[in-house]
Order: C-alpha cells, then sequence, then structure tokens
C-alpha cells in the first residue's frame, strides 16, 4: 500500500483518498459530467453561431453535461469502457515498444509498421467497443446472434485493406 508520512506525523494513504473519492461519486459523476462538458464546449466554440459567444457555449455544455449524468447510462457506460480502453493502450504500447526495438527507422517514411499499427489500434478499438457493449447489456443477444459473423467479415475486410495497401502500383 502507498502511504506517506506528512508533516506533523499525519498518515496518508493514497488508496484510501481514491477509495473516498469514489464514495462521493468523484468518478461516477464529476469526471463524465467533466469530460461531456469539455467536448461539448470545445466542439461549440468551433461553430459558427457560438464563436463570438462563449457565454452561450458554457452554458449549452453544462446543460449537457448534467443531462448526460441524469439516468446514470453514460457514467455506466464510461464504467465499462475506459477500462477496456486503458487496456487496449497498454496492449498498442507494447506493441509499439516491441516494434521500436527491432524495426528500423526510415526517416519520416509511412512503413508497412504504420499501417500495422492503424490495424492493431482498430481491432482494439473494435474490441474494446464490443465488450463495453456487452457489459453495459445493450445489444448483448445481437452480439450472441452475430458476434461470430462480425469477427469474420473484420478480418476480411483487414486482409483486404492490408492487401491493398502493401499491394505495389502498376
Amino acid at each position: 500500500m502507498f502511504e506517506t508520512i506528512l508533516a506533523g506525523g499525519i498518515n496518508f494513504d493514497f488508496g484510501t483518498l481514491l477509495n473516498q473519492l469514489d464514495q462521493m461519486g468523484f468518478f461516477r459523476y464529476v469526471l463524465p459530467f467533466l469530460l461531456v462538458f469539455a467536448l461539448v464546449y470545445s466542439i461549440s466554440t468551433k461553430i459558427e453561431i457560438f464563436k463570438g459567444n462563449r457565454g452561450a457555449a458554457i452554458l449549452i455544455s453544462a446543460a449537457i453535461g448534467l443531462l448526460v449524468l441524469q439516468l446514470n447510462y453514460v457514467p455506466e457506460f464510461f464504467q465499462n469502457v475506459f477500462p477496456k480502453f486503458g487496456i487496449g493502450l497498454s496492449i498498442l504500447l507494447i506493441a509499439m515498444i516491441l516494434a521500436g526495438a527491432f524495426v528500423p527507422d526510415e526517416a519520416g517514411k509511412k512503413t508497412v509498421f504504420g499501417w500495422i499499427f492503424f490495424t492493431i489500434g482498430a481491432i482494439i478499438f473494435i474490441i474494446v467497443t464490443i465488450l463495453s457493449f456487452a457489459d453495459w447489456n445493450y445489444g448483448n443477444s445481437w452480439w450472441d446472434q452475430y458476434g461470430a459473423m462480425v469477427i469474420v467479415a473484420l478480418i476480411i475486410i483487414t486482409a483486404m485493406v492490408l492487401v491493398m495497401v502493401l499491394s505495389k502500383k502498376d
């Protein structure tokens, strides 16, 4: 356990702090609100209608951020998707580290390995999305019925894209 003794002899346990934040709803409500608020605000400031009116963009972003939390769909989805997203990023990071160790660098040129990492990232994205929806009990029966066909179709599409990318132009 990560424990630090602060000035004055007070014990501080980081795990306890995270558990207290979780009990207060920080991870379930505050972080999803901030994420939705930031996304809506950044998009709305780029829209021509709100370019000169930051106050309206803030008000609309806050309203949408609060409305998203109303029925707990978004917090539950975020609780399912982001841990899997972290695992997917870890897998991609490991693949990039291994390729960096064994693949020679071609000074700024797009290599086959760039496409391979794009494909790995796309596959991880699809798997994370499907597993998150399955854990969220949204479309679970759909996946049971069509999951194998989706996987086969994705493999075929990936193979076709790789053949097109890797084949030399005439």
